[in-house]
């Protein structure tokens, strides 16, 4: 069930500017490998999912369009967020767990050999 819907997230991001594509096809792909092998393979080989998995699981990686896109979305999602809950302590909380991951996310290595892909646009 979470691998259908990443991976449809992970459709959808490809047209949506706002929602990323690779953190759903790179979840979808985990959710897969144990449950739908057979599934877990055609997203491997898919022509434009196929590419920024093999990116992430060689080199554990992403495009630098994909930390902007990345970035901008965990930002802007964080901070509605934080203005939308009503305790202090949520607010702190939330501003913390944005901290932990931006600071996780920004160290990702950068490969640009996929910038001319699909799902960077």
């Amino acid at each position: 069930m979470v691998g259908s819907v990443s991976l449809c997230l992970g459709f959808l991001g490809i047209f949506l500017p706002i929602l990323p594509t690779t953190p759903f096809i790179i979840l979808a792909s985990a959710c897969f490998m144990r449950s739908s092998p057979t599934f877990h393979n055609w997203l491997h080989q898919h022509q434009t999912f196929g590419p920024i998995l093999d990116n992430w699981h060689r080199h554990r990686a992403v495009t630098s369009k994909v930390k902007k896109r990345g970035a901008l979305c965990m930002v802007a999602s964080f901070a509605f967020s934080i203005w939308v809950v009503p305790h202090l302590w949520l607010k702190i909380m939330l501003a913390v767990m944005l901290i932990i991951l931006m600071s996780w996310f920004i160290r990702l290595p950068v490969i640009e050999h996929l910038a001319d892909q699909p799902e960077n646009h």
